[in-house]
């Protein structure tokens, strides 16, 4: 018998003689997990859920007229600057010599946009005034849990998308801010939001590239600055949300790290062919 179907043998085409489970082998491409490796990587979902909490509860404290919009811009102002200088003081500048972006281009870009922001500001303050406030608050959930799902957190899969994740979030800040007493509340939370939803994650991702341990204190502090911020709104709420960090961050690393050892997947001679010959030269 011979492993072939372009010639006549006196055996069904299905035929397989002793030899056939020798190929047999199991969790050839299983990954071997470490739980303190696993706890790092799951920081950067914790940061995302940490932004949209702080993010909802800035729109409240400002919806119920506890945070003006003088004191927000002033404090997102003074952090996008400190942030700013972090950004290039971790790797000592070698991203923004590598991209060849001036300071001068972002400084552009961000009066630009501060300006655009500001001009449109009363259009985005009336935009739904014809929309209900369930259906404004209903869309918000939506667009930031579509957020939260696109968004890119390091993985190589075929749902993430970063501009996709971003634009529902910026979405979600229009609906809300449409809903703030002010022209000027409405441009204070366009602002922070593209400030948290954007500027936030680059300065995440280059700190976690580069200084791990600063990544790790950084995510603590700042997930605690979210309960802290969340415990004044509502003590029940801050308890679910740490609860849910505390499974994120390490329940289900140590779930993942188990299943792993009950994979079982079998690769053999009955798997699909692959072509592993340069034909580049038939075509």
């Amino acid at each position: 018998w011979k492993k072939v179907l372009y010639e006549r043998q006196p055996f069904p085409d299905n035929y397989v003689d002793q030899r056939f489970l020798e190929e047999l082998r199991k969790n050839v491409h299983a990954r071997q997990y470490r739980y303190q490796a696993v706890v790092f990587q799951s920081g950067a979902v914790v940061q995302q859920l940490c932004s949209v909490c702080v993010f909802a509860l800035t729109w409240w404290y400002m919806d119920a007229g506890m945070l003006s919009p003088q004191g927000l811009f002033g404090a997102a102002l003074v952090s996008s600057l400190l942030g700013y200088v972090l950004f290039d003081a971790v790797d000592g500048g070698a991203g923004r010599w590598a991209s060849g972006r001036t300071r001068w281009a972002d400084l552009k870009s961000t009066l630009v946009f501060t300006a655009f922001t500001y001009g449109f500001s009363p259009v985005l303050k009336t935009l739904t005034e014809s929309i209900s406030t369930d259906t404004i608050y209903a869309m918000s959930a939506l667009m930031l849990l579509g957020h939260l799902i696109f968004f890119d957190y390091g993985a190589n899969a075929a749902i993430v998308s970063s501009t996709l994740s971003l634009n529902m979030a910026i979405f979600a800040s229009v609906c809300l801010a449409s809903r703030l007493p002010r022209a000027l509340h409405a441009f204070v939370m366009v602002t922070f939001a593209m400030q948290i939803f954007a500027l936030w994650p680059m300065l995440q991702k280059k700190l976690k590239a580069r200084t791990p341990r600063c990544y790790v204190g950084v995510t603590v502090l700042f997930a605690l600055a979210a309960l802290a911020g969340l415990a004044t709104v509502s003590s029940v709420g801050a308890v679910l949300f740490a609860s849910l960090l505390l499974a994120i961050s390490c329940l289900c690393p140590y779930c993942l790290i188990r299943l792993q050892l009950l994979k079982d997947n079998i690769h053999g001679p009955w798997d699909e062919a692959e072509i592993k010959e340069d034909l580049s030269r038939f075509l």
